[in-house]
């Protein structure tokens, strides 16, 4: 039998560090540890990660060797920001004039605030000219008078004229600081935005370079020879180098981790993914295949700092139930009995931060004379969380308390109980409500599962997402207290994504290397689009992802002028085992039921080794029918949908004339100008999305790169959608 290598996933929470090993081959769970997390140790958390690798390793008999990718996803950088624990930066600002001017205002970076109390560390000083090392030595010198641990250079226009930082830092080298330009950082306009995402990057800088200097010497010490890794807050990963320059990208890494699982593992084209704890929900978003993006805010000011827009909610398994036992609805149950209490809230303080065991995990004696209280679990809590003082001490009603006695927690999952005991701990409430046990649990979960779905309901219209395919996927410890209720309210589609309590660092193993590069071009030519592109591409590739594979998204926004690339790639080849792919029925089932149609009314339109393209028409009175579209890779799963598309069949060699008429003929003009329509090529085993073009003549470039290097005779799908 042949043993196929092993992808390893570290995640480093606040209190665990948990690690998965994965089939690299067929991409199933293989393995889990978990260890404390060892923040005290004098290696810091790089004793932790090498503890679970080499737990991991022994429990499932591989030696280092088996290693084919490693990667760890921490927190460090974010509790280094929220905890103030940050070095001191020195800025040196370049510039004469109303140059200046601007760089000398930079100064007040040093008022930000990290923590209550706490604000950044900063030194400032100034040169005027650049190129003048003796003025720079001086300037160093006042900063790390003053306790400077790292130094940033910044000069206005930067981004174009990047030779004055770069000639500061060169001066600066003998003072043997880490150091960084504000233009090494982002590449985008705005001179007080890029020093301070390239200042707080600094601020982190030291501490981050000593822990990858740990963990790297340990890992390479343990025999591992696959390169390590690192958790990016965009779902991707990066190379420990690559780490070891912009820190700042790992910071808000936590939940990326979770939908970067959910993505590759669950296969969501379309959909929520809700993480759970004891004490939040963190909830983001996949829209056709890809996790959402934003600009994030720090330190209450936004940034350059590219990561997933994620919305966190303060409810959880351990979520703690909040009564009003003097006045209520006077509910009454089957039996017309009448309650005076009713449930007002869950959350947001936790059974964990109470220090109160949950309910439903006592044994049933300990639950014995159970009686009703209210209690205030923090000085500053009111005095309205529900709790049980029974003969084993007191305990919290919680969530998953409600979502046991519901039966909505799968066997074998991380938070089951026993249903009966879960009944009993909820039964003093009911009675309370005046209600019977189902009915109090699904009003537990009703007042949870609420402030959910407010934020769910938001983010399903800021992205428009499709609700014939879009998902509720939950992930976490706590998945089953929420997502299950929560897909009743809804009424979308939900389910529990399997092992969902690892699913982070699930997320950090499968996860793909991933840049971002990002240009203000006014009128961009193809060229220069094209060398965005390339420059992505590379970035990736040097960071060990195999160039056969890499995937690179292109954005044009004309009102910006900015030109995105997002590339992402394995780094191997994957060639995963298909002896369970889907056969053709179940294929066209999936299709049919994306499309919410019968499977006699969805045809073929075209197809490649990897997908198949389903569609049908949905006639419309006085109007012109619809084709909505879908496309189905060879596990069953809906990777493309489309609303209304034209679907073209061709070859590589035939491709160029077909899509430059397919492109001519669906692009619009108006009074917001030009506009390409939105394409998609199935090529190989990829969907290049070409769609964030707006103009027909760099559309068209961008495809013929897509299909350099490619047989003549290899077949590709063209999928075209008109933009309104």
């Amino acid at each position: 039998m042949t043993t196929h290598r092993i992808r390893v996933g570290i995640d480093v929470g606040g209190t665990f560090t948990d690690a998965v090993a994965v089939d690299a081959t067929t991409l199933s769970l293989l393995g889990q540890v978990k260890v404390p997390t060892s923040h005290h140790h004098e290696d810091g958390v790089a004793h932790g990660i090498v503890e679970a690798l080499d737990r991991l390793l022994q429990q499932v008999g591989r030696d280092p060797a088996d290693v084919a990718f490693l990667a760890h996803g921490t927190t460090q950088a974010t509790n280094a920001l929220l905890e103030g624990d940050v070095a001191t930066v020195g800025l040196i600002g370049i510039g004469t004039g109303p140059g200046a001017v601007l760089t000398r205002r930079l100064a007040a970076l040093g008022r930000l605030e990290l923590a209550p109390g706490k604000r950044l560390p900063l030194a400032y000083a100034h040169v005027a000219d650049p190129d003048d090392a003796s003025a720079v030595r001086a300037a160093v010198g006042q900063v790390t008078a003053a306790g400077a641990e790292v130094l940033v250079a910044t000069e206005p226009f930067a981004v174009d004229r990047p030779e004055g930082e770069r000639s500061v830092l060169e001066a600066a080298r003998p003072a043997g600081l880490p150091m960084t330009a504000a233009h090494e950082i982002t590449s985008l306009y705005g001179l007080h935005k890029r020093t301070r995402t390239a200042v707080v990057n600094a601020a982190i800088l030291p501490r981050m370079l000593a822990t990858a200097d740990l963990v790297d010497a340990s890992i390479t010490k343990a025999g591992i020879t696959a390169p390590l890794m690192v958790m990016r807050c965009d779902g991707g990963v990066m190379a420990l180098d690559e780490m070891r320059r912009r820190p700042l990208l790992t910071v808000l890494s936590g939940p990326a981790a979770g939908v970067a699982g959910a993505l590759m593992q669950e296969r969501i084209s379309e959909g929520v993914f809700l993480e759970t704890g004891g004490t939040s929900t963190d909830i983001s978003v996949v829209r056709r295949g890809k996790v959402a993006v934003r600009h994030a805010t720090m330190l209450g000011r936004s940034s350059y700092l590219n990561a997933l827009d994620v919305r966190t909610v303060g409810v959880g398994g351990g979520s703690m139930v909040r009564v009003d036992l003097t006045r209520g609805d006077q509910a009454h149950d089957s039996q017309g009995r009448g309650g005076q209490a009713r449930v007002t809230a869950v959350g947001p303080r936790s059974a964990h931060i109470a220090g109160l065991p949950y309910a439903c995990f006592a044994d049933p004696d300990e639950l014995r004379d159970a009686a009703l209280a209210t209690v205030r679990p923090m000085p500053d809590d009111p005095a309205d969380y529900a709790v049980l003082d029974a003969a084993g001490g007191r305990y919290a009603i919680t969530m998953t308390c409600a979502a046991n006695a519901l039966g909505r927690v799968p066997e074998g999952d991380f938070a089951r109980c026993d249903q009966q005991v879960a009944k009993a701990a909820i039964a003093p409430l009911a009675a309370a409500l005046g209600v019977d046990v189902p009915t109090a649990a699904a009003r537990i979960l009703d007042a949870g599962a609420e402030q959910v779905k407010s934020v769910v309901d938001k983010i399903v219209r800021d992205y428009r997402l499709d609700a014939d395919t879009a998902v509720l996927v939950g992930g976490g410890g706590g998945a089953a207290t929420v997502t299950p209720h929560l897909a009743v309210l809804t009424g979308m589609e939900g389910r529990i994504a399997r092992h969902n309590e690892v699913i982070s660092p699930i997320g950090v193993a499968l996860a793909l290397v991933r840049e971002q590069i990002e240009r203000i071009i006014p009128g961009a030519t193809q060229e220069q689009i094209l060398a965005v592109r390339a420059e992505a591409e590379q970035a990736v590739v040097a960071q060990g992802a195999a160039a056969d594979g890499v995937e690179v998204e292109v954005t044009v926004d004309p009102q910006t002028s900015t030109v995105r690339a997002i590339a992402t790639g394995a780094t191997e080849l994957r060639t995963q085992d298909r002896s369970h792919s889907a056969d053709d029925s179940e294929r066209l089932a999936a299709a049919a039921a994306s499309l919410k149609t019968d499977p006699d009314r969805v045809r073929v339109l075209a197809g490649t080794p990897a997908h198949t393209v389903y569609g049908t028409e949905v006639r419309r009175r006085l109007r012109a029918p619809r084709h909505p579209v879908r496309v189905v890779d060879a596990d069953g799963v809906v990777r493309l949908h489309a609303s209304d598309a034209q679907v073209a069949a061709t070859t590589v060699g035939a491709a160029p004339e077909l899509l430059s008429n397919l492109v001519r003929e669906a692009t619009s003009y108006g009074d917001g100008g030009v506009r390409a329509p939105a394409l998609r090529l199935l090529l190989g085993s990829r969907i290049a999305d070409l769609s964030g073009v707006l103009e027909p003549q760099p559309l068209l470039a961008l495809a013929r790169s897509e299909m350099r290097d490619r047989a003549a005779d290899e077949p590709v799908v063209a999928v075209v959608e008109v933009r309104s």
